[in-house]
C-alpha cells in the first residue's frame, strides 16, 4: 500500500485504568498495547508512523526509541481531536490517506486496515468510519445514519439521548482521511458534555462541507474491542487466550483443560503434543511435536524440541533439544542449552551452561556458567562454583566423566575425559583425563564420651 500515513492516538491519561503507567504500556498477552498496534501498521509500511505522546510520554518514547516513529506531544489533554491537531506539523501538506488509530483497540487486523484505506480511495470520501455491530455499546460512540442509509454522525455515549443510546451500531475509533481533514480540524468546537474537541465532529463538519463519508462494517467485531479499564484488559487477554487454545486445538496439539492453561499469542506448539492444567506458557516460546508440558511449569522466550518432556519447571531463555527430560521442580535460566537426550532431575538449577547430549544432572544440583559434555553423569546435590565475590568462573567437564554427589567444583575448574570424582569432593584444583580424585576430610570414628 502506498502514499498513506499512520496516527496512533496515546496522549490520554488512561484514568479508568487507575495506574501510574499510561495505558498504551499495559500489557496485553506479555506485549504493550503500544506495540500491538505499531506492528499492525508497520506491515503495512506506510509513509509517515506517526504517536501522539501525552501523559508520561517518557514512558512510551523510551520503549519505542528504536522504532522507525515520530512523536508530537498534547501538553494539554482537550480530546481527540485536539490530539490530532498536533500532527498538522508534519502532515499539513501530506497528499496522501492519513490512517487514526487509538492504542486501545489492539485486536485490529492490518487486513482491516487496508480494506479501510481501499475504501476512502475507491469510494471518493474524505473520511471512512471503521464500525462494528454489537449487542454490547456501553462506552461506545453511536453511528447515526439517514433514511437513506449515509452516515449523518457519530454521537459519543455522554452525549447520546436515550434513542440513540438504542443503535447497536458503534464507532470504533478508527479512521481513514484525505486531505480535506485539515478544513475539518479547523472547524472543531468543544460543544460536549466533557468541554473536548472530539474527532468524531469531523463527520458533520466534512459533511457541511459538501464532502462525502463514508464507513464500512469490521466482520469481526472482536477486533474493534476497545480496553478502558483493567477488567476491559482482563476479558481481552481471555479473549485472545482462547482463540489461541482453539487455534492449536484445530492444529492437533492437546490441550487437557483450556480454562487452566495460558498460552500467550505467539507461541507455536507442535503437532501431538501435550499441554497439562497449570502450564504457563509465555511469550517468545516455540514448542516441538510429541512433547510434554505438565503441571504448573512455566515457559517463557525459549525452544524446546521435539519429544521432550517438561514436569513443574521454570524455563526461560533457553533452549531444549529434543528427547530433553526436565523436572520436576528443576530450574532452567538465560542462557542454557540441553542437548539432545539431557536429563535435568528434581530441585536441580541450570544456568548459562551447556549441558551435552546423554548426560544427566541429577537431583538437587546447580550447574552454572559450566560447558559439560556427552555421557556425563552428575550426582545429586553437585554444586559448581562459579562465584568468587567478583567475578564468575567457568566449569569444564568433559565426556564421559562421573561426578559423585555431592561434590563441590570451585571455579575455574576442569575435568579431563572419563575421570571419575568421588562423592562429597571439594574440587580446587584440575582434574585430568581418566583419573580418579577424592578430596575429602579423613572419615574417624572415637570412643563416646559420658
Amino acid at each position: 500500500m502506498e502514499n498513506f500515513s499512520v496516527v496512533i492516538l496515546a496522549a490520554g491519561t488512561g484514568k479508568r485504568m487507575k495506574s501510574s503507567l499510561p495505558k498504551a504500556m499495559h500489557k496485553l498477552s506479555g506485549k504493550p498495547l503500544i506495540k500491538w498496534i505499531v506492528d499492525t501498521v508497520s506491515v503495512l509500511r506506510p509513509d509517515n508512523l506517526i504517536v501522539v505522546l501525552g501523559w508520561r510520554a517518557e514512558f512510551i518514547e523510551d520503549f519505542l526509541s528504536d522504532s522507525n516513529i515520530k512523536f508530537v506531544y498534547q501538553k494539554e489533554q482537550l480530546g481527540s481531536g485536539h490530539a490530532l491537531m498536533q500532527t498538522e506539523k508534519i502532515l499539513r501538506d501530506y497528499k496522501g490517506d492519513i490512517l487514526v488509530l487509538n492504542t486501545d483497540v489492539p485486536l485490529i487486523k492490518s487486513s482491516t486496515l487496508l480494506s479501510l484505506i481501499e475504501n476512502n480511495r475507491k469510494t471518493g470520501a474524505s473520511a471512512t468510519v471503521l464500525v462494528a455491530q454489537t449487542e454490547n455499546t456501553f462506552g461506545y460512540g453511536r453511528i447515526v445514519v439517514k433514511n437513506d442509509g449515509c452516515l449523518e454522525k457519530i454521537v459519543e455515549e455522554k452525549d447520546a439521548t436515550p434513542s440513540e443510546k438504542q443503535i447497536k451500531t458503534i464507532n470504533s475509533g478508527i479512521y481513514c482521511f484525505n486531505e480535506n481533514l485539515w478544513k475539518a480540524l479547523l472547524k472543531l468546537k468543544p460543544n460536549n458534555a466533557k468541554k473536548e474537541y472530539y474527532i468524531t465532529d469531523t463527520v458533520v463538519i466534512l459533511r457541511q462541507l459538501g464532502k462525502k463519508v463514508s464507513s464500512i462494517i469490521v466482520e469481526d467485531s472482536c477486533e474493534v474491542k476497545g480496553i478502558n479499564t483493567r477488567i476491559e484488559l482482563s476479558r481481552v487477554e481471555s479473549m485472545l487466550r482462547e482463540k489461541k487454545i482453539k487455534e492449536l486445538l484445530y492444529d492437533g496439539v492437546s490441550v487437557v483443560d483450556m480454562d487452566n492453561v495460558y498460552i500467550s499469542y505467539d507461541a507455536k506448539i507442535g503437532m501431538d503434543s501435550i499441554i497439562y492444567p497449570g502450564v504457563f506458557i509465555d511469550t517468545g516460546v516455540s514448542i516441538g511435536k510429541n512433547c510434554t508440558i505438565k503441571g504448573n511449569s512455566y515457559i517463557k522466550n525459549s525452544k524446546i524440541g521435539d519429544a521432550s518432556t517438561i514436569l513443574y519447571s521454570y524455563i526461560e531463555d533457553a533452549i531444549i533439544n529434543e528427547k530433553v527430560e526436565v523436572g520436576p521442580f528443576s530450574h532452567i535460566r538465560q542462557g542454557s542449552v540441553l542437548k539432545e537426550n539431557v536429563r535435568i532431575g528434581n530441585f536441580s538449577e541450570v544456568k548459562k551452561s551447556i549441558i551435552s547430549e546423554n548426560s544427566k544432572v541429577n537431583h538437587l544440583s546447580y550447574v552454572g556458567n559450566s560447558q559439560v559434555g556427552k555421557d556425563v553423569n552428575i550426582g545429586a546435590g553437585t554444586i559448581t562454583c562459579n562465584f568468587d565475590g567478583i567475578v564468575k568462573h567457568e566449569t569444564v567437564i568433559s565426556s564421559g566423566s562421573f561426578i559423585g554427589s555431592n561434590v563441590n567444583l570451585i571455579a575455574p575448574v576442569e575435568v579431563g575425559e572419563n575421570a571419575f570424582i568421588a562423592a562429597g569432593s571439594t574440587i580446587t584444583r584440575n582434574v585430568p583425563s581418566g583419573k580418579f580424585a577424592i578430596a575429602r576430610a579423613k572419615q574417624e570414628i572415637k570412643e563416646r564420651e559420658g
